[in-house]
């Protein structure tokens, strides 16, 4: 019977080292996933964001020299003050929208930070 060699501290260092790369490694390929999809969403909404106000906006000028052609007889100053304040309305709600997203902020790197999270209380000694 020939007895089996222990394995050697290099040997268990090298293990070690070796699953807290991979560990690593996991961890860089889940950040550079969450800053693609990151990127992606604010490139889709960046695209969203201005087709909206380019699209509202043509429909808006066209809707107020609609109504001041229409009311032009009658109540043109009245049609150009509605209008002026509608869009000054629409224009306030639109900056306290985004100040509030802005406020707000980002989700990113929220499921990294939790893995990190739950790793460090892996290696927390156990009671």
């Amino acid at each position: 019977m020939a007895a089996e060699p222990k394995p050697r501290l290099a040997d268990s260092l090298h293990g070690i080292v070796d699953a807290g790369l991979q560990t690593v490694q996991t961890r860089l390929e889940l950040l550079a996933l969450e800053l693609q999809e990151e990127k992606l969403r604010l490139s889709g909404l960046a695209i969203n964001i201005v087709l909206c106000g380019l699209l509202l906006g043509f429909g808006l000028v066209f809707l107020m020299v609609f109504l001041t052609v229409l009311f032009w007889e009658e109540h043109r100053l009245l049609a150009l003050g509605i209008s002026t304040a509608v869009c000054l309305v629409g224009g306030l709600l639109a900056g306290s929208n985004a100040a509030r997203e802005f406020k707000r902020g980002s989700r990113l790197f929220a499921a990294s930070l939790a893995e990190l999270a739950r790793d460090r209380d892996a290696l927390k000694p156990r009671d």
